[in-house]
Formats: C-alpha cells, structure tokens, sequence
C-alpha cells in the first residue's frame, strides 16, 4: 500500500482538470501542463472536493513497480498544481575568479575554468535570468527547471580545496585542508 499515493491531491479553486483517458491537464489561465501516466495507475477527479486522487487495482498492489507508479504519479501531479499556482525555481553560484555566465538570446553561455566558452541552450518554458555571478532558472515544469539547472552545474561542479565551480545558492561545499608544505 502506498503511503503517498493514497492521499487525494488538493485542487485550488482557480486551477481547472481535464481528464481525457491517460492524459490528464492542469491549467491555470495561460499556464498548463499535461502528463500522461501510466496505464496500470488510474486517476480520478472529484469536482465536489476538488480534488484529484490516484489508485491502483487490488490485484496489483503485491507488486512492487505498480505502486512505485501509484506514488509517483500523484507526486506528479501535485507538483503540476504547484508549478501552474506558484512555479518552481533553482538558483546556482557562479564560484571562481575569471568564472562567469551570461545570457545570449535562448543560450546561456559559462566560462568555468575551460580554454573555450560552454553554450547551454535554454529549453522551452524555462526563463533564465543571471545577475553578477548567480544563475535563476524558474518554469512551471519541475522537471525541465531540475535537470537544466543539473546540466548547468555539471559544467563545473564546485570542489572541495578552494570552493571553485558551479554550486546550488543552498548547497554546502564541505572544504578540505589539502597537502600541508614542509611537514
């Protein structure tokens, strides 16, 4: 039995539901996204409630991947609501001297340490912003804002000697002493 999946997902009154077999919608004015889950997982709407909830047949709930889905889809769509209420955001550092980023139309361009400049291309429905040394990347889609803002820090990730690299604003770089000279 899945803990999370259990539990109905809250519906705002200003977010809309549509549910056309597998794909289900979520809206709010010009913000919408879709996602289509899994065919062993069902998903129903309660206008009453509103609220969504995500179950899965008896039969099925002794196998192990089956409520693996179960949970993950209603995590899924409880961030759709939360990306289409309030969206989502990750801020990196920029950490090193010499190390920038800048915005070039839908290019985000890093010098990190390199001979030459690293272009990332900004996907669709994510809005970058950089300011001094820090990188904003905010979407509605938790997905695309996490893995641009993975790619992005894999550039350079910081190290532990003099703190240098590309590094979540939260992340905590635990620093090490290094060699000692003449001991």
């Amino acid at each position: 039995m899945s803990r999370l999946g259990k539990k109905p997902v809250p519906v705002p009154a200003k977010v809309s539901v549509a549910i056309n077999g597998r794909t289900v919608k979520i809206a709010n004015g010009d913000k919408s996204l879709s996602y289509e889950h899994r065919p062993e997982v069902s998903v129903a709407w309660n206008e009453g409630d509103r609220t969504l909830s995500v179950s899965i047949d008896e039969k099925d709930e002794a196998i192990k991947s089956v409520r693996a889905h179960w949970g993950t889809t209603r995590a899924v769509l409880a961030n759709m609501i939360t990306g289409v209420t309030a969206g989502f955001e990750k801020k990196l550092e920029v950490v090193g001297v010499g190390y920038t980023a800048e915005l070039a139309g839908q290019k985000l361009k890093v010098k990190a340490g390199f001979a030459n400049t690293i272009e990332v291309p900004v996907p669709a429905g994510v809005n970058v912003t950089v300011e001094k040394n820090m990188v904003t990347v905010k979407g509605i889609d938790r997905q695309k804002v996490g893995q641009f803002a993975s790619v992005v820090r894999s550039i350079r990730k910081p190290e532990p000697y003099n703190g240098k690299g590309i590094k979540y604003s939260d992340e905590v770089v635990r620093r090490k002493a290094g060699k000692a000279f003449g001991a």
